[in-house]
């Protein structure tokens, strides 16, 4: 008599569910590579979904590998409700090369709310940096007019801050302007990563806890490291996403401990480098993610947020 088929049972989380939805290389540390392991390293379960997957970043000379289509990623999330595997308490999305797939992603954000209603979404709107545009121009619209207003946190850079609220940011105040913008249109936090006033590197949080208030906001001061890195706003919206949910009331907090680890972590990437013999400005350097593990999971506070008043 055969034996009645066992049935495969996955335990609820209780730290969280990520579902991340970013690219992947077999070498380096880029999107889901970047993301992952600081994640699971705080305690989530992470379920990585590769919207690319190459052998390696394309900043080198050559890259070799396939890219996922948005017909293929619904087939997945298919395979995962039929199992009833689809409960997740937050989705993190990063670079996304075509608007079909974009717009896949936008079903998949209806699929798992219809679940959880509660689910968190956290974008990175990766789009360009210093005033160049490295997607697909078309792309512009559907994350200003779909997805912003359905993201819960949003991670862009200046440039794409500017890109989704049209306003040209050159001062502090422009930059707590553009978040208010971004509340408006969605979500309830924007940090804006890196923003470039005469010359000083920023941070801009800002947390609208009731839509019938203004928001709570703050800057951080970040210094200049004398080398171009890879991987680091996927890193940094992991670590955002990470410890946000830990302090869901004082977003300051979450990003004084997500720049305070990622600062340690390029500080001992640039000596490693530099140790080797490399000239740091001549070429991007790969993070020293697996190194830096303590300083992802118990990072010493050395970056402090000054609130607006």
């Amino acid at each position: 008599m055969a034996s009645p088929p066992i049935l495969s049972l996955a335990l609820p989380s209780n730290t969280g569910r990520v579902l991340s939805i970013q690219s992947h290389t077999v070498q380096g540390y880029v999107g889901n590579k970047s993301a992952v392991f600081p994640l699971q390293l705080l305690g989530y379960d992470v379920d990585p979904i590769n919207s690319v997957q190459f052998s390696n970043h394309t900043g080198y000379p050559t890259f070799k590998g396939q890219v996922l289509n948005g017909q293929q990623l619904l087939d997945l999330i298919e395979g995962l409700e039929a199992n009833n595997l689809l409960y997740y308490t937050h989705l993190l999305t990063g670079y996304i090369g075509s608007v079909s797939f974009l717009k896949s992603v936008l079903e998949v954000v209806d699929k798992l709310r219809s679940i959880n209603p509660n689910l968190t979404y956290v974008c990175d709107p990766v789009m360009g940096d210093e005033g160049k545009l490295y997607v697909p121009e078309d792309l512009v619209s559907v994350y200003r007019e779909k997805v912003v207003p359905v993201a819960s946190m949003l991670t862009p850079n200046q440039f794409e801050a500017e890109l989704l609220t049209k306003l040209r940011i050159g001062s502090e105040t422009d930059g707590r302007k553009a978040c208010k913008i971004l509340h408006a249109a969605g979500p309830s936090k924007v940090v804006i990563t890196s923003i470039n006033i005469d010359g000083n590197l920023l941070l801009i949080g800002s947390h609208q806890k009731d839509k019938e208030q203004a928001p709570e906001q703050f800057k951080i001061v970040i210094p200049r490291i004398p080398a171009y890195f890879t991987g680091t706003g996927d890193l940094m919206t992991a670590l955002l996403l990470g410890w946000s949910n830990k302090y869901p009331d004082n977003l300051d907090k979450a990003a004084e401990l997500a720049v305070s680890s990622l600062q340690a972590l390029l500080q001992r990437t640039l000596n490693a480098y530099t140790s080797a013999g490399f000239d740091s400005k001549s070429s991007s350097l790969e993070i020293r993610l697996i190194q830096s593990q303590d300083d992802i999971r118990q990072p010493k506070l050395t970056f402090k947020a000054h609130k607006y008043s």
